[in-house]
Formats: structure tokens, C-alpha cells, sequence
């Protein structure tokens, strides 16, 4: 099945405490439904020190369920659901279901 969410994609936090913030997606795990997304859910490592870092307190991204995201509709700047559409030279783009306009292509 074609991703509807892929890593650059600018998309909406629909639930949870980040909810109604974006961000740009970093990395998608299609195996687990969840995406990893830039400066959002945001938690706290405690790392030991090593050869590579020195430890402490280390920020970073948590992944967060495929459905508690949306994509940012390119036309009108809101949440929407994402279908496909098969141009007349054949190829399958994405299409935003709210405006039906065309995300990438």
C-alpha cells in the first residue's frame, strides 16, 4: 500500500499534549503505524556518559501514532485525510481530500 504520510511531510498533531502544533516528519515506521516528528512529544533520556557523548540529560523525539497525525492541507493550512489520483500520463499522486489538491507531483 502507497504511504500517505512520508518523511517531509508537513503535518498536524490532531490529539495528545502537542495537539495542534506541526512539524516536518523525520522518520516514518510503517511496521509499528508511527512517525517521528520534528520538535513535537518531546521526552527526556537519561544517558551514560560514552566514547561518542558525554552523558546527561538528553531531549529528543518520541514517536507518535500514525493516526494522532494529519497532513497540513497545501491550500487552505488545516488538517486533512489524504486519496490518491492516477494522472493521465499514468502516474499515482497524492491528493488532499479536503481542497483536492495535489501534494506532490
Amino acid at each position: 500500500m502507497a504511504a500517505k504520510i512520508k518523511k517531509g511531510d508537513t503535518v498536524i498533531i490532531l490529539t495528545g499534549k502537542d495537539r495542534g502544533e506541526e512539524g516536518t516528519v523525520l522518520k516514518v515506521m510503517p511496521k509499528e503505524d508511527r512517525v517521528l516528528v520534528e520538535k513535537v512529544n518531546m521526552i527526556k533520556r537519561h544517558t551514560r556518559p560514552s566514547q561518542m557523548n558525554n552523558g546527561g540529560i538528553i531531549s529528543r523525539e518520541a514517536p507518535i501514532h500514525i493516526s494522532n497525525v494529519a497532513l497540513k492541507d497545501p491550500k487552505t493550512g488545516k488538517p486533512t485525510r489524504v486519496g490518491f489520483k492516477i494522472n493521465d500520463d499514468g502516474t499515482k499522486v497524492r491528493v488532499a481530500k479536503g481542497s483536492g489538491e495535489v501534494i506532490d507531483g
